[in-house]
């Protein structure tokens, strides 16, 4: 266990705020296996989302030429700036979802959990190496999900038609201060080369799988409002639905390439 984090607790007498996913993490092997992970080096700009206390961002910046670290909460910032003298981390204060991140090429974090959603899609969004995350259990099961499963959802889609991942370590909830309700998991993600990424229009992602157990066609007919579609579109979309390729097939039997598939076809009919 890492002494610095009660000690810093107790000393400005700290109060996590779980509406803010404050759990730290607290078990330092965890920490160094990351970084390692991570394969952190002299040359590296690394970001890291909620940096807590430190314990995360003081081993890298031991390692990295330069760590960002966005943290909104006031209280830990004001903690950082005077427990640390790290002269290769800037500290950022906002929040991750608004503020313009700064330029990076790895990413090593213990996610607020509430944010993890909205982090990863933004993140896929950039050109990086390698991102080493810690997820709630259930959140990275659904990342690395694959047809056919029951954890197999938009998430697992959108991340892996863009990356590599893989979850490398079950992490208990006792690892955590204070414990949160459930167990976490570390993800490696690594982004695929361009040649191999596929590109998918989110609205029909996100219209497939509201209805994941039904078939492709139905789920896309009683979706429509997601795609955005004026009348004229809405009347074509019904026209051509069935002659739409995979439209037989239950969503969460869907590939990505037979997404892609879906997305092609609506384009060729005039539907988006």
């Amino acid at each position: 266990m890492n002494s610095r984090v009660f000690s810093l607790i107790s000393k400005y007498g700290i109060k996590p705020n779980r509406n803010l996913g404050q759990n730290f993490l607290i078990v330092q092997d965890i920490v160094d296996r990351n970084v390692e992970r991570a394969e952190v080096n002299e040359k590296d700009a690394v970001l890291e989302i909620g940096p807590g206390l430190g314990i995360l961002t003081d081993a890298l910046s031991k390692r990295a030429e330069k760590v960002y670290a966005i943290e909104k909460d006031r209280r830990f910032l004001e903690i950082l700036k005077k427990e640390y003298g790290w002269p290769n981390v800037v500290l950022i204060e906002g929040d991750a979802l608004k503020i313009e991140w700064p330029e990076f090429n790895k990413v090593v974090s213990n996610l607020p959990y509430q944010i993890s959603s909205p982090v990863t899609f933004k993140l896929l969004n950039f050109e990086f190496e390698k991102a080493v995350l810690i997820y709630q259990l259930e959140f990275a099961q659904r990342m690395v999900a694959k047809p056919g499963d029951r954890n197999y959802s938009r998430l697992s889609v959108m991340t892996q038609a863009k990356a590599y991942v893989e979850i490398v370590e079950r992490v208990g909830r006792r690892a955590f201060y204070p414990p949160p309700k459930v167990d976490s998991a570390v993800v490696v993600l690594i982004p695929k080369p361009p040649g191999e990424r596929v590109s998918l229009d989110e609205r029909i992602v996100k219209a497939l799988f509201q209805h994941r157990r039904k078939l492709a066609g139905k789920a896309l007919k009683d979706s429509h409002h997601m795609l955005g579609l004026d009348k004229e579109n809405l009347k074509r979309l019904k026209s051509t639905i069935e002659g739409m390729p995979h439209s037989g097939k239950r969503v969460y039997q869907l590939s990505i390439e037979e997404i892609k598939d879906i997305e092609e076809y609506l384009k060729s009919e005039g539907v988006i």
